[in-house]
């Protein structure tokens, strides 16, 4: 046998290609066998499955979805594939007249088609699938909110965002991004268009290239999408130019709040305005910018339709901002041409540069880069945030470094500073928690806040000095500033940057200004996790840069610094 083996051996070493052909087809020929058992194989059925009547859901249990059986052994309950049958008809059938257990008997694209379709069939308990629709970049088919994650999008996530801000519809297109609306306002496209698979959820299908998957959500109740879900904006003097400023107007005798909120809301603008027995609705212009809000004494004229509620006078208007979205500044792409200059989006951890990168690039409609690379942030729609920091397509790079041959690599740069007290507990909270979580109580009582602090207070100061000395042409933008007056210190940070924005695309950024970075303020810790020696190093810092920035003319740290 030894002698055998060896003489075969040494036959192959003098053919080496013959060795490799055989090689190739014995794998072929197992692959192929393998295929098959996968495709004529069927689970074994229990007794249950075998009986469908006692095996049967009472009403109202959950149903398993199809993208979650082994469809390359064929569908486990074969009422599934009879139902099937009935509705797309007797193609479905095979020769013998049984239903066919095999996705592969009818091409790919027919595959995902009806793959999708069913799988919608299962979710029409809480929304039903209306069909696959074009969308365009400039005028998007669904108007409302919008938010991408190009990770761990599924289906039941946009459907539950969009239905919890009261919306009627929610979108899904390109495997990641989530879209929501009150009205559809696209044609209607070929189901197979809808190609890709959801990016958290592999086997459904979640729109294609510029193709929207559109659901119609079945509300629980109508209330819902009213007015509870708009935002009170304040009292504000009729416009000059009403007309122009608010170019829909409609008479409402039994004049209530959820009334001209529903209508603006289904006319797609983003204000309503209540006028006594007027509604007006509108989009935030320099006609009408919401920027001096008057006493809402002047507008407490009851409606007439509610009682507790102000609906304001023909002077005097009440302006809400419904849930339809202002896509004047969502437009973003990278730059047409490579930059000759690279400019800095410069701060302390935890400072809100990510904020900023939301305003500017909503602001300038231009991607921002980043000097590292963050998958979490890239996944959240910050795509500029794989491109090298030296590409040149992107507006700015966002930067945390603080040495002096990083800072000279740099032509100009907007430096952010920010209250080290809030700076240094969000940045724990980013570390801990994520970019909107917090951290866990045991990690602000345990060992790890002190140490924290010990090593990161002194880099707030070292990185603001850093970039004073070291730094060319920067411009010092205070993160309570940026909160407080958001129009004008916005237009200064895009004023370095060399782009021309209209007031009107400012005013949109104004009313998208959260994003979804925003961390919430609902965890708020119930302590002062700063110690009376942790606030006098601290303090001292803030003296050091308040001393720097007024040593260069410019103004210091505002004042709610401290005292602690």
């Amino acid at each position: 046998m030894a002698k055998l083996w060896f003489k075969f051996q040494r036959y192959f070493r003098r053919k080496p290609v013959r060795f490799f052909t055989f090689l190739v087809l014995y794998l072929t020929a197992g692959s192929l066998v393998f295929l098959h058992s996968g495709f004529v194989g069927q689970p074994a059925v229990s007794q249950n499955q075998a009986n469908p009547a006692a095996g049967a859901p009472a009403e109202g249990a959950e149903l398993t979805f199809l993208g979650d059986l082994n469809l390359g052994r064929g569908f486990r309950d074969t009422g599934e594939v009879s139902s099937i049958a009935r509705r797309y008809g007797p193609w479905f059938k095979g020769k013998d007249g049984n239903e066919r257990a095999k996705l592969g008997d009818y091409g790919g694209a027919w595959s995902r088609a009806l793959k999708g379709r069913v799988v919608r069939e299962k979710e029409e308990e809480r929304a039903k699938y209306i069909g696959c629709y074009l969308d365009d970049t400039q005028s998007r088919a669904l108007r409302g909110v919008s938010f991408f994650d190009y990770k761990k999008m599924t289906i039941f996530r946009c459907q539950d965002n969009c239905a919890e801000r009261g919306y009627l519809y929610a979108g899904l297109e390109f495997g990641a991004e989530c879209y929501c609306g009150h009205k559809i306002q696209a044609a209607n496209v070929s189901e197979v268009e809808c190609d890709m698979d959801c990016k958290g959820e592999r086997g459904s299908v979640c729109g294609g290239a510029n193709r929207l998957s559109v659901y119609r959500l079945q509300l629980a109740q109508e209330s819902a999408r009213r007015y509870g879900s708009a935002v009170f904006r304040g009292c504000f003097r009729r416009p000059d130019n009403l007309s122009l400023a608010l170019p829909v107007t409609a008479a409402m005798p039994n004049m209530s709040v959820d009334k001209c909120v529903d209508l603006c809301t289904e006319k797609e603008y983003p204000l309503a305005a209540l006028a006594g027995t007027a509604c007006h609705c509108g989009f935030p212009t320099t006609r009408f910018p919401l920027h001096e809000r008057e006493d809402e004494q002047l507008c407490a004229q009851k409606c007439s339709a509610e009682e507790f509620e102000s609906c304001g006078t023909p002077s005097y208007f009440i302006v809400y901002q419904t849930q339809v979205q202002d896509n004047r500044c969502m437009d973003r792409r990278f730059l047409p041409a490579k930059s000759k200059q690279l400019i800095a989006l410069a701060s302390f951890p935890g400072a809100g540069n990510t904020w900023a990168r939301h305003l500017i690039e909503l602001a300038t409609g231009f991607y921002t880069g980043s000097y590292y690379f963050d998958g979490s942030l890239y996944n959240k729609g910050f795509k500029g945030e794989r491109d090298h920091w030296r590409s040149g397509r992107t507006i700015c790079i966002k930067t945390h470094e603080s040495g002096q041959k990083e800072i000279e690599a740099f032509d100009a740069a907007i430096l952010l500073i920010r209250n080290p007290y809030k700076a240094l507990m969000a940045e724990f909270n980013r570390k801990y928690g994520g970019h909107i979580g917090f951290a866990a109580h045991a990690h602000w009582k345990g060992k790890e806040w002190p140490e924290f602090v010990r090593n990161y207070a002194p880099w707030w100061a070292t990185h603001t000095l850093d970039w004073l000395r070291f730094g060319k042409k920067v411009l010092v933008v205070h993160f309570e500033d940026l909160k407080r007056d958001l129009f004008v210190q916005l237009g200064r940070m895009v004023g370095l940057l060399g782009v021309a924005v209209r007031e009107d695309r400012l005013l949109c950024v104004e009313s998208q200004k959260d994003g979804n970075f925003k961390r919430s303020g609902l965890r708020k810790l119930e302590y002062d996790p700063y110690t009376a020696d942790m606030q006098r190093t601290i303090s001292a810092y803030i003296k050091t840069v308040d001393a720097a920035l007024r040593g260069r003319n410019l103004t210091g740290v505002p004042d709610d610094y401290y005292p602690r």
